[in-house]
């Protein structure tokens, strides 16, 4: 475990947020994992962008690296969440687990599993899960906060999208079948990750307004976003 201390930074973009006292515990327990969980995957996007500037894609790993930046401020962004609320914006980051190297793949195969499983798979649930959020929250300052989270999050998706529908046409038989073979276990640690994460309940009576939103609607969202948006495009690009 490492040591996270937000309070200084997120102290200075602190939003006006009122929550009443029923609904506070629960709030600043969401923001305050959501500070972890955005500072910590900074850490996804530095390994990503690595990866990228050793296979010569300098353009592309600088504007990872951007996004190792953007996700530590997410993670000041939500501990200034949860200074609103009365909370600190410290705690402990978790071990990161090992970045996949995917030994068994050529290079380019190897990157674009990868990207696949980061931008998009998991950041484009981030648009879906955030945007829904977004959409029942009031206008506001909080709303703001989220709307430039969310933004940063298509940025990412976008950037897997294109990476992808870029190369796809020069991938040979053995890049696309070394892709194929590693999406049964990225989707199982997509949906492992994200069901761990989302609460098996409705949203309580005003969370909305707070991002204290149904687990059970975004479990279904969930699924939508995997069956009807991220596995028909991945097929259709790598067969």
């Amino acid at each position: 475990m490492n040591a996270l201390d937000l309070r200084a930074p997120a102290r200075a973009h602190a939003p006006a947020v009122h929550a009443p006292a029923e609904l506070r515990e629960a709030a600043v327990a969401t923001w305050h994992a959501r500070m972890i969980n955005e500072y910590a995957s900074s850490r996804v996007f530095v390994a990503l962008a690595a990866e990228l500037a050793a296979l010569g894609m300098h353009d592309e790993a600088r504007e990872v690296q951007g996004f190792a930046h953007e996700e530590q401020r997410h993670g000041v962004l939500c501990g200034a969440v949860v200074e609103s609320l009365g909370g600190a914006a410290r705690g402990e980051l978790f071990e990161a687990p090992a970045y996949p190297r995917h030994a068994d793949a050529p290079p380019r195969a190897a990157l674009l599993r990868n990207v696949i499983s980061i931008c998009c798979m998991s950041e484009t649930v981030a648009v879906a899960l955030i945007g829904a959020e977004r959409l029942e929250m009031p206008e506001g300052e909080l709303r703001e906060l989220l709307t430039g989270i969310w933004a940063d999050e298509i940025g990412h998706a976008r950037f897997g999208w294109t990476l992808l529908e870029r190369l796809a046409p020069s991938l040979g038989d053995d890049e696309r079948r070394a892709i194929r073979a590693y999406l049964p276990t990225a989707f199982g640690h997509l949906e492992a990750h994200e069901l761990a994460h989302l609460p098996a309940r409705g949203a309580p009576l005003g969370g909305e307004s707070l991002g204290l939103c149904s687990g059970l609607d975004a479990r279904v969202l969930l699924r939508e976003t995997i069956d009807e948006v991220i596995a028909p495009r991945i097929q259709s690009l790598v067969g």
